[in-house]
């Protein structure tokens, strides 16, 4: 797969509010094309309503998007070049799973007849069966095949393995690593599961408190991050140039979480890597913190 810098989604101060609850606040971020992104946070973050945003089933209540270099919805070509799953993986109960291919084929002009009808048989699937016969994982796959029949540009994907068991999540994934793989489209996966994102997605977003948190590609992120474990002293006094992300602390020991270019080699304090979980916790931790800087690290 071809990495570009090029911007399939911009946003710039984007919020979004029901009534009196913010969903989403101040959210500025670029979703590089060409990769995939993994989209993070606790329940009740904004993944939802960012992605909703993103392909126009939703307006802003402040600040700007632009998806595709267009404002999400805002006409039918670009429409057809975004596919969305839904977090409840929606399918038409009553409908066979030929009904679903061929209501796909009339509503989208990009429709790839070949691909849907493959990738039912390569699931082992029967093109008679009922939506409402199949399983979760089932129903899952047949959601990502008319989504992914489309032949989008951008495929957004809304934490569609949550309620799905460990075996189905790792179907699903390698189905979307294989239209990835022949496609080349820009993918944006929301889970909680950051195992999950780990082994498919090469960027993340981390959200937590309605906000961004983090934004970067995977490896940078963990070459810049570490944890500091030392004796007790406050965090103003870490070198200059350390961001500190979570701080913890006992009678006797100090543990932080830091963000610096490299690891700094003190004989005061242990100094070691983070694994991607722990980074995403760190930032979820300290997700209320609405004044804290966003960290952004981009190539």
């Amino acid at each position: 797969m071809t990495a570009t810098t090029e911007a399939v989604i911009e946003t710039r101060g984007l919020g979004k509010r029901y009534g009196r609850r913010q969903a989403l606040s101040d959210c500025t971020l670029s979703a590089p094309a060409g990769r995939v992104v993994g989209l993070v946070g606790p329940n009740g973050a904004g993944k939802s309503t960012l992605l909703q945003l993103a392909c126009g089933m939703l307006t802003p209540t402040s600040g700007s998007i632009e998806v595709l270099g267009e404002r999400p919805g805002s006409n039918p070509a670009q429409i057809a070049r975004i596919g969305f799953v839904a977090q409840d993986t929606p399918t038409y109960a009553a409908l066979s799973i030929a009904d679903h291919l061929r209501l796909g084929a009339r509503l989208n002009p990009r429709w790839d007849a070949e691909l849907a009808e493959r990738r039912i048989r390569q699931l082992g699937l029967d093109p008679a069966q009922r939506a409402g016969r199949l399983s979760g994982g089932q129903r899952a796959q047949v959601a990502l095949t008319v989504a992914v029949a489309k032949r989008p540009d951008l495929l957004l994907l809304d934490e569609p393995v949550a309620a799905l068991d460990p075996l189905a999540r790792r179907a699903f994934l390698q189905s979307l690593m294989e239209f990835v793989a022949e496609t080349e489209a820009t993918v944006v996966l929301s889970s909680h599961l950051v195992s999950d994102l780990e082994r498919v997605c090469d960027h993340l977003i981390v959200l937590a408190a309605s906000r961004v948190q983090a934004v970067g590609d995977i490896d940078d992120l963990l070459a810049n991050h570490f944890r500091i474990t030392t004796t007790r002293r406050d965090a103003a006094t870490l070198p200059a140039g350390m961001q500190v992300v979570q701080a913890d602390h006992t009678d006797r020991q100090s543990t932080f979480v830091v963000r610096a270019e490299a690891a700094v080699d003190d004989p005061s304090w242990a100094m070691e890597p983070l694994a991607l979980e722990d980074l995403v916790l760190s930032y979820m931790t300290q997700g209320g913190d609405a004044h804290r800087p966003v960290l952004e690290v981009q190539r």
